[in-house]
């Protein structure tokens, strides 16, 4: 069992490095993308490509975020996500991350519809009412594990615990 248990870590590592990999790609082309763009000198054309770039520093972070996530929770802590606490705080790590990402894309699009095409305004305010509902669909889930979490003292304790190994 414990040969599985290290293969699953390895996994989990390789994974943890792959989104690393991408995220330093996409920091590489959102450089590449800003750098030509000021090269044509400063204007509103380059300001929505600027806000382009931007937007791929967003999913870059994301990705960095998901890579640290898993490396902490998965190998450092070696997290089993059975208790509510821990459900809690795995998924908050990654909402946080989504969500921040998720507004800067809908930020993105508006501002490129506002520019471009008042047409695809309205995909765009829908990218920013879905950030609403996660953001108000994870608030629910907070508060609904929060009781939870009251029911298992020890749990919470335990979680607590656990980020001791990152110290």
């Amino acid at each position: 069992m414990k040969l599985l248990l290290r293969l699953f870590a390895a996994l989990h590592g390789l994974i943890a490095m792959l989104f690393v990999c991408a995220a330093l790609v996409l920091i590489a082309i959102a450089a590449s993308f800003g750098w030509h763009a000021l090269a044509k000198g400063l204007n509103v054309g380059v300001a929505q490509e600027i806000i382009e770039a931007i937007g791929l520093i967003a999913v870059a972070v994301v990705a960095l975020q998901i890579a640290q996530t898993i490396v902490e929770e998965e190998i450092i802590r070696e997290a089993h996500v059975s208790a509510p606490t821990r459900v809690r705080r795995y998924l908050s790590r990654f909402l946080v991350v989504i969500v921040i990402a998720l507004a800067v894309e809908g930020m993105v699009a508006t501002f490129k519809a506002l520019h471009d095409d008042l047409s695809q305004l309205p995909y765009a305010a829908s990218i920013l009412v879905s950030v609403a509902l996660l953001l108000a669909g994870w608030g629910v889930f907070i508060w609904f594990n929060r009781a939870a979490e009251e029911l298992e003292p020890e749990a919470m304790k335990e979680a607590k615990s656990e980020d001791k190994k990152l110290e």
